[in-house]
C-alpha cells in the first residue's frame, strides 16, 4: 500500500509540474496513472472480502479517471460534457458509499448543513449568467457533489476535509469554464486540489475499513 501511495504523490507531484510548465505530453500521461495508483492503494490497504464502502469508492475512483481521460478522445463542448457526466457518475457512486454512514455525518446537525447548501448555491448562482443550456447540468452537479461531501462527513474529519476539498476542486473547473474566475495557474490549482481530496477520501476509507475489521 505504501508503495502505490507513494507512486501516487510522486506521479501527482510530476502531473503539477508538467501543468505548470505547459508541458502536455508529461501532464496528459501522468493524469491518467494517478487514479489507478490510488485504487491498488486501496486494493493493497485491504483485504478480501472487501467491505461494500471499499468496493463502492473503487467504483467511484473508475469513474473519476474515466473523467480524467474520455474527454481526451473528444473536443470542445462534447469533451466537457463528457467530463462532467463521468465525474457526476463518481460523486454519485461516492454517495452511495458513504450513504451507510450517514448517521455519523452532519445530516444529524442541520445548522451545519447551511455552509454546503451556500456552497452549491454560490456556483449555482456564478455559473448561470453564462451557463446557457448547461444551468440544469450545473445545478444537478452541484447538488450531487454537495450531498457526496455532506454524507463524507460520516468517514470523520479526513474524509470531510477530503469532501470539501473536492468541492472546491470542481467550482474552480465551473468557474473557469463559464468565465467567472480563472486564477494564475488555474490548472494547477484544480488538479492540486482533486489530488488531495481523491487521496484524503481513500486514506479516510482504509482508516475506516481498519476500524471495521477490529470490531
Amino acid at each position: 500500500m505504501r508503495g502505490a501511495l507513494g507512486a501516487y504523490l510522486v506521479v501527482g507531484a510530476v502531473h503539477v509540474l508538467a501543468q505548470l510548465l505547459g508541458h502536455r505530453p508529461t501532464a496528459d500521461l501522468t493524469q491518467l496513472l494517478v487514479m489507478p495508483l490510488l485504487a491498488v492503494a486501496l486494493l493493497a490497504g485491504t483485504s478480501t472480502p472487501r467491505p461494500r464502502l471499499v468496493r463502492w469508492v473503487l467504483l467511484g475512483l473508475l469513474f473519476s479517471w474515466l473523467g480524467d481521460s474520455v474527454p481526451r478522445l473528444l473536443a470542445g463542448d462534447a469533451a466537457f460534457l463528457a467530463m462532467v457526466g463521468c465525474f457526476l457518475l463518481a460523486q454519485l457512486v461516492y454517495a452511495g458509499a458513504f450513504w451507510p454512514l450517514r448517521e455519523r455525518s452532519v445530516l444529524r446537525r442541520p445548522v451545519v448543513l447551511l455552509p454546503y447548501l451556500a456552497a452549491a448555491i454560490a456556483i449555482i448562482l456564478l455559473c448561470a449568467p453564462r451557463a446557457g443550456i448547461l444551468l440544469p447540468a450545473i445545478v444537478v452537479y452541484a447538488g450531487a457533489i454537495v450531498v457526496m461531501a455532506v454524507l463524507a462527513t460520516g468517514l470523520g474529519r479526513l474524509g470531510g476535509i477530503g469532501a470539501a476539498v473536492f468541492v472546491l476542486s470542481d467550482a474552480l473547473i465551473a468557474l473557469n469554464a463559464f468565465g467567472v474566475l480563472t486564477l494564475p495557474a488555474h490548472g494547477a490549482w484544480v488538479m492540486v486540489t482533486y489530488l488531495a481530496a481523491q487521496l484524503m477520501l481513500v486514506l479516510a476509507v482504509l482508516q475506516q475499513d481498519q476500524v471495521g475489521a477490529r470490531d
